[in-house]
């Protein structure tokens, strides 16, 4: 075994429990924490092999770690209402989509009346929101704004923009999927 692979060996021994908590505070998915985990000691790796040595091992492993965590925040989007999946069971066979539950726009009365009470369950809803979280949902999922627009537009930060679509998602998901479940199941 070579100096640098006891170095690298030594660094992960050293640091893997502290990295991993501290990414673990930040980021909420296991599974998302040990790739990133993984992607910092393979960038480790990757120095070492390139010859160009880390002298602060620990601070550069934190460092690395806070940019990866922040890529991944920047990868992920957030999703239209119409993605989010009713699913709460894991058991049940698949996730229901807003689609699935709107009946076909056409004449008939009954579908009309059923699009007419989903509706209405969605205006009942979205009233229940905090203004703040309900605006964003409109802006963006009503009126087809981005988040870009819409922090150019309030000036409230873009991650803020975003979280509080999600909170109101949240809450449109469960109280629509009640109501699914009381129209729709025996």
């Amino acid at each position: 075994m070579t100096g640098q692979d006891r170095q690298i060996q030594e660094a992960v021994r050293e640091q893997r429990g502290r990295l991993l908590a501290f990414i673990r505070r930040r980021v909420p998915d296991e599974a998302d924490a040990e790739d990133i985990l993984q992607d910092v000691f393979g960038e480790l790796v990757e120095s070492y092999r390139l010859l160009k040595p880390v002298e602060k091992v620990a601070s550069w492993l934190f460092r690395v770690a806070r940019n990866r965590i922040t890529d991944l925040y920047r990868r992920k989007k957030t999703t239209s209402l119409e993605a989010e999946a009713f699913n709460y069971n894991d058991n049940e066979e698949g996730a229901l989509l807003l689609a699935d539950v709107l009946p076909a726009q056409d004449d008939a009365p009954e579908n009309r009346l059923l699009r007419e009470t989903l509706m209405e369950a969605l205006a009942d809803a979205l009233e229940e929101l905090p203004k703040n979280q309900r605006d964003v949902f409109v802006w963006h999922e009503l009126e087809g704004k981005s988040f870009k627009e819409l922090a150019e537009e309030t000036g409230v930060p873009l991650k803020t923009l975003i979280s509080r679509k999600h909170y109101a998602v949240q809450h449109l998901r469960q109280r629509l999927h009640a109501l699914y479940t009381d129209l729709f199941t025996d």
